[in-house]
């Protein structure tokens, strides 16, 4: 099925390309009952992937444009002068089956070889795969424990380490995890939670005339699945353009330092837990930008990337719920405004109206927007900053 034949789902389809045209986001948690299209929307996406450099004849596919993640067999090839060859692949999607055991996910090791061959004795496994390639796991929730804990390890530092009886053996494993999830078969361990950068809630509401269109296209496609294709061939041409030229641009869009200062502020006031909900924030509002074709980042591409970003996030050291989506369109809001004015007060003192009427402020679930809110501290920090400087 052509991803632009895809009725609806439009948020995910949305999370998915930017991973596409920027792999660092580092995926997207998909959660919602059986039968929404989730499998289905995953596999579509590998037509649109984008093309990567890798170094020619390596097993483990490394990129030649970081040198610090290079494998054995490749370090120790520049270390003997020797230039490495590189060409271009197509980023595919390598699926991680539920009855995966540790050996194919990691990799498996020979002792007697290992001390004769070195790294020509590992056999790669699923993470050596899926170096510079997308990481399906269909029912991440039901994942084993084992296996979640080796995913971790890998996701934390994109490196795979194999260990077997007092031998160690590395080599990069740097992927874009997608996963999905029907919350009624259980829910998913806090740690692999927080890996996700982006979630996206797919629901089963379906319009009458979505419903019908489904349908259509559905029996079309199985029908003459070749000629279904050829007429999306436009669409889908179309769109693996605004990836490429948003791959082009994305290293200059602009990221102003008062949109950084709110998204800072917004997960602050929202009270997320870590830091990370506000560097992928940034990442995949540059990368909104880009794909929507400006060299700026806006607020309506900071509310999209909050939305996905902070949807699954605990809060309060996991005492809060996630924020609502209200919540958040009202926080990043909030958020930008107040550090908009904070650029043009005329006295380093001077407060904004909102927050001199304190008793009236808006109050989020775990954030207020009142006097003693932390919005309201925003002005006054910055205020005894400027006077300190003075």
């Amino acid at each position: 099925m052509p991803f632009t034949a895809v009725v609806g789902l439009e948020n995910l389809k949305l999370a998915l390309v930017l991973n596409g045209i920027n792999p660092q986001i580092g995926g997207v948690l998909i959660s919602g009952p059986k039968g929404t299209g989730k499998t289905t929307v995953v596999r579509a996406l590998a037509d649109l992937l984008p093309e990567v450099s890798i170094v020619e004849g390596c097993r483990f596919g490394c990129n030649p444009d970081t040198p610090e993640f290079l494998c054995e067999e490749c370090a120790s090839r520049v270390e003997s002068k020797e230039t490495l060859r590189t060409k271009s692949r197509k980023m595919r999607v390598v699926n991680l089956p539920l009855s995966t055991t540790e050996d194919r996910l990691i990799g498996s090791l020979d002792i007697e070889l290992v001390l004769k061959e070195g790294i020509q004795a590992l056999r790669p496994g699923i993470l050596a795969e899926a170096h510079q390639n997308v990481l399906y796991v269909d029912e991440v929730n039901l994942l084993p424990d084992h296996l979640v804990d080796d995913l971790l390890d890998a996701a934390a530092t994109k490196v795979n380490v194999i260990e077997r009886e007092g031998i160690s053996i590395s080599h990069p494993s740097n992927f874009v995890l997608i996963g999905t999830m029907n919350p009624e078969e259980g829910e998913l361990r806090p740690q692999l939670l927080d890996r996700f950068p982006l979630h996206v809630n797919v629901t089963a509401q379906h319009s009458i005339d979505d419903r019908m269109e489904l349908v259509r296209r559905n029996l079309a496609f199985e029908d003459d699945p070749m000629a279904f294709r050829d007429a999306w061939t436009d669409r889908q041409d179309e769109l693996r353009s605004r990836i490429e030229k948003a791959k082009q641009i994305l290293g200059d869009v602009v990221l102003k330092d008062y949109h950084l200062r709110a998204i800072a502020m917004a997960c602050d006031a929202l009270e997320v837990d870590g830091v990370r909900p506000d560097i992928v924030i940034s990442k995949a509002s540059i990368t909104n930008a880009a794909f929507e074709g400006r060299m700026e980042v806006s607020l309506e591409d900071m509310k999209i990337a909050s939305q996905l970003a902070l949807s699954h996030r605990t809060r309060r050291g996991g005492l809060l719920e996630p924020p609502s989506p209200d919540d958040i369109d009202r926080a990043i809001t909030k958020a930008t405004e107040i550090s908009q004015r904070s650029k043009t007060r005329k006295s380093p003192t001077e407060v904004p109206p909102e927050e001199e009427d304190g008793e009236k402020g808006t109050r989020l679930s775990g954030g207020s927007f009142g006097r003693q809110s932390r919005f309201a501290q925003y002005g006054e920090q910055e205020g005894k900053k400027k006077l300190h400087k003075k």
